[in-house]
């Protein structure tokens, strides 16, 4: 599609630019509009005259190619669709905030015996009068 564009300068002369574009673009000039597909699309096995782009000599590349390389953007299509993974992520989330509601209202802590310690609980180490017998320590087995 051509345009016509007129340029009135200040002496009074009227330029008329003609150039080639696409409506909507980013002025391509005459080079295709390719459709917006990565390199995941195309084929692995195909023998590519360059494999790591995926590219063959003299086809035309897509004009924001850095764009759509196999480390960038993938636009192939999921394996499952967008409405069943926002699914699942929900009743996870979901779930995940349930088990944590629950573990709050319900805490379990692991049993814990009182600490031991040698020589009658450290009898005389904490003050204990030499003279009298100590306590006895009674040791419980889980």
């Amino acid at each position: 599609m051509f345009c016509t564009r007129c340029i009135e300068t200040n002496t009074g002369f009227l330029y008329i630019c003609v150039f080639f574009f696409f409506p909507g673009s980013h002025r391509y000039g005459d080079y295709p509009k390719l459709p917006n597909r990565s390199l995941h699309e195309r084929d692995p096995w195909y023998q590519w005259d360059q494999q790591d782009m995926r590219h063959n000599w003299g086809q035309p590349m897509h004009w924001d190619f850095d764009m759509y390389i196999r480390n960038r953007v993938d636009t192939s299509p999921t394996p499952v669709p967008w409405h069943t993974m926002c699914k699942h992520f929900l009743i996870f989330l979901t779930t995940m905030l349930i088990m944590f509601g629950v573990g709050e209202m319900y805490p379990s802590y692991r049993p814990v015996g009182p600490k031991q310690y040698p020589f009658n609980d450290l009898y005389l180490e904490r003050g204990g009068d030499p003279n009298k017998e100590p306590p006895v320590v009674k040791h419980y087995e889980i």
